[in-house]
């Protein structure tokens, strides 16, 4: 019997089981979100002390609704290290916008967005599009290569490292520490993965103290050292607040984005006519980006704590229990999108969830939209052919869906 045909009948719980242990249900978890939401698209888990959504409508309202916040359950239950929850790992640090509820989180990011502005992140354009431009010389010298190693990977890093003022010569050692530390965020990981989380967390933690001296030493205009004026200036964050917040910005800027460009690429190569569509009119290209968002999503999941009773859906969600807002699952409601399971450029009104909601809507977002229309605006100008194997590996993880490697030719 095949996966499908299995997942069809599962259990809730027994789908759940199979998303986060199981690979080949991670390679393609959209036939178990189809099943929980059809079976029970509100649903308190007896395997995990946690409840599960996977409508739009049902994630949208936790994603937004006060009465939902951050705690440390989501690490209780996740890791199954015991004192799991007393780790941080470098993207949830305690001290980090994250893990904070109002009024700190209003605080702190109200500060970060002074200054990682819009029109700071416009400001890259013509700078990423030469990087990408010097990426594709070489992928065209070569005739191709993989996408995730030759442009997916460097180019996020490479932004991300000219905003902030990260020094070039640094950054390439930070694609495996940051690869552990986001492994943390899987849902049930052991010890051993736990361990190497806070490994790179101090890894990072350190350089980046190391990095904040020296800038206060001599100072810069970027990010970092606009963010270090904030610290000093009014004493309005902490310095461990500062050091999150740069780390935060560093390792989700590049993560994420990163597997917006391999997973929209895969999505276009498997889909020509609409490669074709797009190729023929370039004015879809800022909703095609949208629709990447949507049908892969780079985040396929995120957690919140009922910081007081709520009724959801007709069901009472107690203060103090999680709840799992499948992101991936909510971006495929066949109620919010016909035909969800189709990759469509023209699609419009798509409002996907792809950068969560609410207060914690991801503030990177306007740099993974400019990222991602510079990157596939460039590549169909240069190439016209660009074809990959339609079975590539996706890393055997849940929370942050990407692949492992895409291997293209290109002319």
């Amino acid at each position: 019997m095949s996966v499908s045909d299995l997942l069809s009948a599962a259990a809730p719980d027994d789908v759940l089981v199979s998303l986060f242990s199981d690979a080949e249900v991670r390679a393609d978890p959209y036939r178990a979100y189809r099943r929980l939401r059809e079976a029970a698209p509100v649903h308190r888990s007896e395997v995990l002390p946690m409840w599960v959504v996977t409508r739009f409508d049902d994630c949208a309202s936790v994603l937004r609704d006060p009465r939902f916040g951050k705690s440390d359950e989501a690490q209780r239950i996740f890791g199954s290290a015991p004192d799991a929850s007393e780790r941080d790992v470098p993207i949830i640090s305690r001290h980090s916008m994250l893990r904070m509820n109002p009024p700190d989180h209003t605080r702190l990011r109200g500060l970060v967005a002074r200054e990682f502005t819009p029109k700071r992140v416009e400001a890259l354009r013509p700078a990423i599009a030469a990087m990408v431009d010097a990426i594709l010389d070489r992928l065209a010298d070569a005739g191709g290569g993989d996408v995730m190693d030759v442009l997916a990977f460097p180019l996020p890093v490479k932004v991300i490292g000219e905003l902030l003022g990260v020094p070039e010569a640094d950054r390439d050692q930070f694609r495996w520490i940051v690869r552990d530390a986001a492994a943390a965020l899987e849902p049930m990981v052991d010890r051993a993965t736990v361990q190497r989380a806070e490994s790179a967390s101090e890894e990072m933690t350190g350089y980046f103290r190391a990095l904040i001296r020296e800038r206060r030493s001599e100072p810069t205009d970027d990010l970092i050292g606009a963010l270090i004026h904030l610290r000093d200036d009014d004493d309005r964050l902490t310095e461990d607040e500062l050091v999150a917040t740069i780390v935060l910005l560093f390792a989700a800027g590049f993560e994420t984005t990163t597997n917006l460009i391999g997973n929209g690429l895969f999505s276009l190569i498997r889909n020509p006519d609409e490669l074709r569509r797009l190729r023929d009119d370039r004015s879809l290209l800022p909703g095609a980006v949208e629709e990447m968002l949507r049908y892969e999503s780079s985040v396929q999941l995120d957690a919140r704590t009922a910081l007081d009773d709520v009724d959801l859906a007709g069901h009472r969600i107690a203060t103090g229990q999680l709840v799992l807002t499948l992101l991936g699952a909510a971006n495929r409601d066949p109620h919010r999108y016909p035909d969800p399971d189709r990759f469509d450029v023209t699609r419009t009104g798509q409002q996907h969830l792809s950068f969560a909601a609410g207060i914690h809507y991801c503030l990177g977002a306007p740099l993974a939209r400019l990222e991602g229309e510079v990157v596939f605006e460039r590549l169909l100008d240069r190439f016209t052919m660009i074809d990959a194997d339609r079975n590539p590996q996706w890393r055997p993880s849940l929370t942050l869906r990407g692949l492992e490697t895409l291997v293209v030719s290109v002319s």
